[in-house]
């Protein structure tokens, strides 16, 4: 009764804090009774240092240092859709949190655009045994969109941006982080290029002056094989896209084109990402201009380009 508002508040200062009837007595039941969930974080925690250091949380840190993504006071709203690329950074990012020199703060946002009963589940129980303190925000995108037939994803991206834009700053977050890699902006780029006929992306950091709000991707560094592997390795149950044009997008098409590409070329991502971070696109070129922070196409070229 007295220990509620308590955990309320170290729950919100990003502890991870919880009020059992029955106190310490009860508390030690529900670690016993869930071993496989306290096993699972330190698991993820452990392969982050470890197994993966090289290639998901040595990239992450890179990205935060060489753009300057994360500083002193920010507080961050860290966006999960489910998915294997924002799970896999709201565990980098408390990773982060527990290591870094300076004070910052981070809330665990997940919106339901219209997610089953079942893929609620999924992300709620993810999310519990990877020790993740979400805060869910519920929205009808889904509904809205199903029976537009002229530029549905575009109308769907549009409404999860505003609805994320207002709760964050609902939350009193100066900063948005989302989960693209790599190949979703070598994607992109390509998209741009061929549809358009104009050389644009997203970047790493974006200034949203009108909202008072910046977006970072501090997993951009990072190629969606890296972070599959990283995932499948520790086994995050995914949830599965609702939409009925998941698959036979013009990104698809993009994205088999790019696979192709490097099927031949090992080294394509790399020097796209040193195309852009030579285009002159706002936010793309790095603060921190050293040579580590700006490879030459040939270098950076991993293994896991190689085998896609």
């Amino acid at each position: 009764r007295f220990s509620v508002a308590a955990a309320e508040e170290l729950q919100e200062k990003g502890w991870d804090a919880v009020s059992l009837e029955g106190g310490y007595i009860a508390w030690l039941m529900d670690v016993m009774s869930a071993p496989e969930e306290q096993d699972k974080a330190a698991d993820v925690e452990k392969s982050l240092r470890k197994k993966f250091k090289k290639s998901i949380w040595s990239k992450f840190t890179k990205a935060i240092n060489t753009y300057e993504l994360v500083k002193p006071g920010d507080k961050i709203a860290v966006c999960i859709s489910g998915g294997k690329d924002s799970m896999l950074m709201a565990k980098c990012f408390q990773e982060l949190k527990l290591h870094n020199k300076f004070d910052f703060e981070v809330k665990f946002v997940v919106m339901d655009p219209g997610y089953s009963p079942e893929n609620r589940k999924v992300i709620e129980d993810n999310a519990k045994s990877l020790h993740i303190p979400i805060t869910i925000f519920e929205t009808d995108i889904f509904d809205s969109v199903y029976h537009v037939e002229n530029s549905p994803c575009y109308l769907c991206a549009r409404m999860r941006r505003g609805y994320l834009y207002k709760f964050a700053q609902e939350l009193g977050c100066n900063k948005v982080a989302l989960g693209h890699h790599l190949d979703d902006a070598v994607e992109t780029f390509y998209m741009n290029l061929w549809r358009e006929g104009r050389i644009g992306c997203f970047s790493p950091v974006t200034q949203l002056d009108r909202r008072g709000l910046t977006l970072i991707r501090p997993m951009l560094l990072a190629t969606e094989h890296e972070v599959r592997c990283a995932v499948k390795e520790e086994d995050f149950p995914i949830v599965k896209s609702r939409c009925p044009a998941d698959g036979v997008t013009v990104r698809e098409q993009t994205k088999d084109f790019v696979r192709e590409r490097c099927r031949t070329d090992h080294a394509f991502r790399q020097k796209t990402l040193h195309a852009l971070q030579e285009s002159g696109i706002d936010g793309w070129r790095p603060v921190h201009t050293g040579r580590t922070s700006n490879p030459s196409p040939k270098e950076g070229m991993h293994h896991a380009d190689a085998e896609l």
